[in-house]
C-alpha cells in the first residue's frame, strides 16, 4: 500500500473552497523576541528621534544628523564598542580618543550604552569603563559617571532606564540609578538611588521620590528641584515668628498684670 504525500498547490493553482494558501508569517513589531537586536539603520533612527524628542530647538533630521555632538558620540561609541567587545582594544580606544577630539564627550569603549541615549550638547561628559547607561537616559553637559576604585572589576555606576542626569551631575563608584531618576545639576552621587527619586547637593541628598512617572513624555524641567535648605531655613523661619508672638503676648500679659492693683 502506498501513501501518497499532500503536495502544495503551486500559485496558479485553484485551492479546495474554504482552504487558503500558506504564506509566511511575518510576525508583528511587538511580538518580535526579545533577543532580536535592531539593525544599524533602526538604531541610527531612533537617536535622531530621540534627539527631535527631547531638544526643542531641533528643527529636522538633516540637522540632528550633521550638527548635533551627542549623537555623533553615541555612533562613534558604537563602533568602539565593537572593536572592544571583539577584543581589538587598541583600535576601540583609538576610535574613543578620535570621538573625544571630535565631540568633546569621553566614552570608555568598554561602557554600555541602551537605546535611544540623547546627550545635550555633552561637552565634558564622561563615562566610564564599567559604566552601564539604560534606554531613553537624557545627560546633558559636564556629566562624569565615574569610578572610586583601583580594581579591574565592576566600579563605575549604573544608570536605569528613563533617567535625567543635569548639567555637571557627578556620579562615583558602582553605585545604581533607578529607573526615572532625576539628578539635578551639580550634584554629587555617591550612594544608590531609588526609582522614580530626585537627587540634589552635595553629596546627593533624595528629597523626593514620585509615585508614577510618565517616561513617554521627557521630563527636560531639570532645573525645577527643591532646595532642602531653603525648606529648613524656611520652617526656622516660620518657628521663630511664633515664637516671637507667644514672648510678645506673655509680656503684654504681665505688663498688665503689674499695672493691676494688688
Amino acid at each position: 500500500m502506498h501513501h501518497t504525500e499532500a503536495k502544495a498547490p503551486t500559485p496558479n493553482e485553484a485551492l479546495p473552497p474554504g482552504e487558503k494558501r500558506p504564506g509566511k508569517s511575518h510576525p508583528r513589531p511587538e511580538q518580535e523576541p526579545a533577543s532580536r537586536k535592531p539593525s544599524v539603520w533602526a538604531l541610527m533612527k531612533e537617536d535622531i528621534q530621540a534627539a527631535l524628542d527631547h531638544d526643542p530647538a531641533a528643527r529636522n533630521a538633516l540637522e540632528v544628523v550633521l550638527t548635533y555632538p551627542g549623537v555623533h558620540a553615541i555612533w562613534l561609541h558604537r563602533v568602539a564598542h565593537w572593536l572592544w567587545n571583539r577584543r581589538l582594544r587598541l583600535l576601540a580606544r583609538m576610535v574613543s580618543h578620535f570621538n573625544r577630539f571630535l565631540t568633546g564627550i569621553e566614552i570608555h569603549p568598554g561602557a554600555k550604552i541602551g537605546r535611544r541615549c540623547f546627550i545635550d550638547h555633552g561637552m565634558g561628559v564622561v563615562i566610564g569603563e564599567t559604566a552601564e547607561v539604560g534606554d531613553d537616559v537624557l545627560i546633558y553637559k559636564g556629566v562624569v559617571l565615574g569610578g572610586v576604585s583601583m580594581e579591574r572589576t565592576k566600579r563605575h555606576p549604573t544608570i536605569g532606564r528613563a533617567v535625567v542626569l543635569g548639567s555637571n551631575a557627578v556620579v562615583l563608584g558602582p553605585i545604581s540609578v533607578g529607573d526615572g531618576a532625576r539628578i539635578g545639576s551639580g550634584a554629587v552621587v555617591v550612594k544608590p538611588v531609588p526609582p522614580g527619586a530626585t537627587v540634589v547637593g552635595v553629596p546627593g541628598r533624595v528629597v523626593k521620590i514620585n509615585g508614577t512617572r510618565c517616561w513617554q513624555e521627557p521630563d527636560l524641567h531639570h532645573e525645577r528641584l527643591p532646595d532642602p535648605l531653603e525648606q529648613t531655613v524656611q520652617c526656622l523661619e516660620e518657628r521663630i515668628s511664633a515664637l516671637e508672638a507667644q514672648l510678645q503676648s506673655l509680656t503684654e500679659r504681665l505688663e498688665r498684670a503689674s499695672r493691676e492693683p494688688a
